[in-house]
């Protein structure tokens, strides 16, 4: 997994807690080195969960509510730093499409190496979007909260049911219905 994800996690981290109280958890997760993380490393998925799980015993919030927070502050990175990503995009739905064949395909340019999850898609009716997330690493909250804020982003109101898929092992079904 690119650092730049766990940078822009222990930064959101910072903002909610303050520089020491960051320190002092990032110290007690343990990790495998020590968290220096750099923006263009690459670490396992695991660190990341470990960081997660110390900041929910920190805080008392559960791990889906932390990683769903951080799909939010996610997207508004994204937004400042890649806003050729949204220049043409009109909608939630239709930068949600462009993320397995565009957006990812730029990534791959810059970073060959990184290991990106698979976004399928699929309209089955106005106002709706199925999106199936595949990956080994679990991170479906993070996806859901990237999804709320991207709906949120085009100011766009809509319900997000998240479940196991019904056949592929390591792929999560979101189902996105958009309010009218």
């Amino acid at each position: 997994m690119k650092g730049v994800i766990f940078v822009e996690l222990i930064k959101m981290a910072e903002g909610a807690f303050g520089e020491d109280t960051v320190d002092m958890v990032i110290e007690k997760a343990d990790l495998d080195n020590d968290g220096a993380f750099t923006a263009v490393g690459n670490y396992p998925c695991s660190e990341l969960v470990k960081i997660v799980m110390a900041f929910s015993d920190h805080s008392g919030l559960s791990p889906e509510v932390l990683q769903r927070k951080f799909g939010h502050w996610m997207l508004g990175f994204f937004v400042d730093n890649y806003p050729e990503f949204f220049a043409d995009k009109d909608s939630a739905f239709a930068l949600l499409e462009s993320v397995d064949q565009e957006i990812h395909v730029e990534v791959k340019k810059l970073y060959p190496d990184a290991d990106l999850p698979r976004f399928d898609t699929n309209r089955p009716g106005p106002g709706r979007l199925e999106m199936v997330y595949s990956s080994a690493n679990r991170l479906d909250a993070f996806c859901h909260g990237l999804i709320e804020a991207c709906m949120e982003r085009f100011e766009e109101e809509g319900d997000v049911v998240r479940a196991p898929h019904p056949t592929e092992q390591n792929a999560i079904a979101f189902d996105i219905t958009l309010k009218k």
